[in-house]
């Protein structure tokens, strides 16, 4: 028989009767199963930094497995935004200057035939991509006549495809710009007034030393007149 531990039997007898002490450790503690319980805290929250440390190199591993986009210098080092030669031909670019005139109709309006100041202004800051651009003046004078699609319009350079000489880089600096955008067809009413009245095609000259922006950043810029001392 096993004896009762003294001190079991001193913490009882303190809530009970001497004759019911024995009686209740024999049913009630002798034989119950003692389930023991972790107290303590996790080495987590006893050393936070650790843990944080642990975090983050797990988010770093997690970051490593998944692709990342590749950066602006990535990009020219592979020439993803260089046209290659297969792409140079100039009729591949013929749908991409028809979008372009109609969008230039569509901004300019009834504009297209009067032409001013504010014409002008829309034409600033609109988009050049697919736009028929030719060299009327320039610095270097062998740059003068170059016409064709602008299929890139970087800061500082017009990338231009050409009819028989394929791509050409034209830098903005001291080279003036002329664009053309043909006017609508008239109505069938009144096609002989119109015809005498209105241009064949709208055209006006820009400048590349003011056009020296991005162009995103040029559709949100306001251009205002002002006197050019180089001109």
């Amino acid at each position: 028989m096993t004896v009762p531990q003294p001190l079991t039997q001193e913490l009882l007898a303190r809530a009970h009767p001497p004759a019911a002490v024995n009686r209740i450790f024999g049913e009630k503690i002798q034989h119950r199963t003692l389930h023991l319980r972790r107290s303590s805290p996790p080495p987590s929250a006893l050393n936070a930094r650790s843990a944080r440390r642990k975090a983050r190199h797990e988010r770093k591993e997690r970051e490593k497995k998944k692709p990342k986009p590749l950066s602006s210098r990535q990009r020219r080092n592979l020439g993803l935004h260089d046209v290659p030669a297969p792409g140079q031909p100039y009729e591949i670019y013929a749908g991409l200057n028809q979008l372009w005139v109609g969008y230039a109709r569509e901004v300019l309006g009834r504009e297209i035939y009067t032409g001013g100041t504010g014409a002008a202004a829309k034409l600033a800051s609109a988009e050049l991509h697919g736009a028929t651009a030719e060299v009327v003046r320039s610095r270097c004078a062998g740059r003068v006549g170059i016409k064709g699609i602008i299929v890139r319009d970087r800061k500082f350079v017009f990338e231009i495809i050409t009819q028989k000489r394929g791509l050409k880089v034209v830098p903005k600096d001291g080279t003036t710009f002329r664009i053309e955008v043909p006017a609508p067809p008239p109505d069938d009413a009144t096609a002989e007034q119109s015809a005498q009245a209105a241009p064949q095609s709208f055209a006006f000259e820009v400048h590349g030393d003011q056009l020296m922006l991005r162009s995103a950043d040029r559709a949100n810029r306001k251009f205002k007149q002002h006197f050019l001392k180089n001109l």
